[in-house]
């Protein structure tokens, strides 16, 4: 049967994430997840996409206060709950096309994320008087989905085989494995076959010994893969010998026709019931097929 093996949040958009043995699970993914951005000072988000050096921001959870960390920058914090920057400017921002709403956490950290990226920045905390609501077209199933600073959904799911698969395909042609965090996923799971992920329509975790609710998490559409996987977190660049990889890899397997070619690596969920549950590293999950039709 499928385990989780790996679970983790990315409390900065693109910036590093944090491993951890659990998670609580909220509506709108697991908790802290995406709750805050780096813009620019008009609000316009920054990623990694265009500004790898994010990577490198290293990130904890303390008691009350986001900790953030840098090479050659000083430790900064900042406010967990959001509460605490009451008076703070309100912010309109965007992910992508979707309109979202930021509480600006102040000049110390601005100033903070100025130095270390080189470039006039400002860090979103994501403001909870607002929902961000996911595309419709995905989320009937659920009645409604809402999420924060993520791409798009609450959950990314990806399976352990298939990351097997893909550094033994780059292993035979002298690339380097890589590790699961080029792709950023929320919940790795072990014991499902290679990109089985893909085919899988509901996961459900029951509940444990605290008398937790079951958690069913839907799978409702495939991550397309922008060159971000080619990022090594560890550096913030790629690498120099194969700076393409793994998506020139991933090109010949993973390209899916009802996306439009593009090339595709785990699975995004919605949190269909269980909201307020704990996941485990450990934890058993029943998965649930379909093919289509």
């Amino acid at each position: 049967m499928p385990t989780i093996s790996e679970l983790f949040v990315y409390p900065v958009k693109s910036c590093a994430g944090i491993a951890l043995r659990e998670a609580r699970l909220l509506a709108t993914g697991l908790e802290y997840d995406r709750s805050w951005m780096v813009t620019d000072p008009d609000g316009a988000m920054f990623t990694q996409r265009a500004y790898p050096r994010m990577a490198l921001i290293k990130v904890e959870l303390g008691a009350q206060e986001l900790v953030l960390r840098a090479p050659g920058m000083s430790e900064l914090r900042t406010p967990l709950d959001a509460a605490r920057l009451d008076g703070a400017r309100k912010v309109q921002t965007s992910v992508w096309r979707d309109a979202a709403y930021g509480i600006d956490t102040g000049e110390e950290t601005a100033a903070w994320f100025s130095t270390f990226l080189g470039m006039p920045a400002r860090l979103l905390r994501f403001n909870p008087e607002h929902a961000r609501i996911v595309d419709p077209d995905y989320t009937s199933s659920t009645g409604g989905a809402s999420t924060l600073f993520a791409d798009g959904f609450p959950v990314l799911v990806a399976g352990q085989a298939s990351l097997d698969d893909l550094n033994a395909r780059l292993n035979s042609k002298g690339a380097p494995s890589i590790p699961i965090d080029r792709f950023r996923p929320n919940v790795v799971l072990s014991g499902l076959d290679a990109f089985e992920e893909d085919y899988v329509e509901m996961l459900s975790i029951d509940g444990d010994a605290h008398a937790q609710p079951r958690v069913q998490l839907r799978l409702v559409k495939l991550c397309s893969r922008c060159p971000m996987p080619t990022i090594d977190q560890a550096k913030g660049a790629p690498d120099p010998e194969w700076p393409n990889e793994p998506t020139d890899t991933m090109s010949v397997y993973r390209a899916k026709q009802q996306l439009n070619g593009a090339l595709t690596f785990g699975t995004n969920a919605l949190v269909a019931s269980g909201a307020g549950a704990w996941l485990r590293v450990g934890q058993t999950v029943e998965a649930e097929l379909g093919f289509g039709d």
